[in-house]
């Protein structure tokens, strides 16, 4: 009798650890598998010593629903405190130049599930009146986002306005600002078209391309043109260069972003030192369009509103030349300042 209870308490005890072996086994391969699910990315970005080292840049991806709804003004105050969103600051600003490509580049970088975009120009620092508003104002056209987030507002007339170098640097001496720029010529006559379908939408009449840029007197580029002056960038860059050190700056090619988007967003998520995140995965070719769109996930695709890459009207093949050659000089010059070197002419 003694010998039997004893053998069915070895068995007991047998299956009791068994089971106990298994419940090990299986949170073992759950950890396994949530730590497969949900990875964790480091950053490496400049953190302050309070800033946690890591941005869940899933959860970040799959949360971007919320942010669309606080755009929206759909969210409400407990939404925000329950995931802890808040407005901040932009740290890297798209400073221009106008019709360089900065809403292409902005959209672009929005794919990144670590950047959030301001979607309207702010005006901030250009505008008197916005900037008379102070600080708390601008913050507040700021979007909601989570903390490890980098907000990114553009406003290309930035890089031409007097008074905005000092003024970025007195709200953040260490922010980072992108520069995108094409051919100075292409970007003249891009810049003139813009206009001149403004005026024909209110059916007003514009000169030709060719009296505004060049001086009927005396024949030379005329550099009180607003569209001509925008493209001399070295001198609107030496300006901002009295503030902030060129390794703030980071310049990316407006015509390569036209026709090969990647390799330019790469280079600005390593200025930004952000992990690679944006592939050619969200980059696809729409010959309808003529350009690239964007694709966020298999659902969600975008593409640049029907007033990008306007069609430009011939413009004097003489004129083209002699503004070639008034730009060249500036053109070296920007070179070698940014170190950056384009094949414009």
């Amino acid at each position: 009798m003694l010998f039997k209870q004893q053998a069915l308490l070895r068995q007991k005890l047998f299956v009791l650890g068994s089971l106990a072996l298994g419940s090990v086994l299986y949170l073992v391969a759950r950890v396994g598998t949530l730590d497969r699910l949900q990875p964790v990315c480091p950053v490496e970005r400049r953190l302050t010593p309070s800033e946690p080292q890591q941005i869940p840049l899933r959860t970040l991806q799959f949360k971007r629903g919320l942010l669309h709804e606080l755009r929206k003004g759909n969210a409400t105050k407990e939404q925000i405190r329950l995931h802890n969103l808040v407005q901040q600051l932009p740290r890297a600003i798209i400073i221009g130049v106008r019709k360089g490509g900065t809403r292409a580049l902005l959209e672009m970088l929005n794919l990144h599930p670590a950047v959030v975009k301001a979607s309207q120009e702010i005006h901030f620092f250009d505008n008197d009146q916005n900037y008379a508003r102070g600080i708390d104002w601008y913050r507040g056209k700021m979007p909601f986002s989570f903390p490890h987030q980098i907000t990114i507002e553009k406003s290309p007339a930035y890089f031409i306005t007097e008074e905005v170098p000092e003024r970025i640097f007195k709200m953040n001496s260490s922010i980072k600002l992108l520069i995108i720029v094409r051919e100075p010529t292409t970007r003249a006559v891009s810049d003139y078209t813009q206009v001149l379908e403004g005026k024909e939408r209110k059916n007003k009449t514009y000169h030709k391309f060719e009296k505004l840029a060049i001086d009927t007197n005396t024949c030379e580029v005329n550099t009180k043109y607003k569209a001509v002056r925008t493209s001399i960038y070295t001198k609107h860059l030496e300006r901002w260069l009295k503030y902030f050190p060129v390794d703030q700056f980071h310049i990316v090619d407006g015509d390569r972003l036209i026709t090969d988007p990647l390799p330019e967003l790469q280079l600005v998520e390593r200025f930004l030192n952000l992990p690679s995140r944006i592939s050619q995965y969200n980059l696809y070719f729409n010959a309808t369009r003529g350009f690239y769109c964007l694709r966020f996930n298999i659902v969600f695709n975008k593409c640049l509103a029907g007033s990008k890459g306007r069609i430009h009207p011939e413009v004097d093949p003489s004129v083209v030349m002699k503004l070639q050659k008034f730009f060249h000089p500036f053109n070296q010059k920007f070179y070698q300042i940014t170190g950056r070197t384009f094949n414009w002419p």
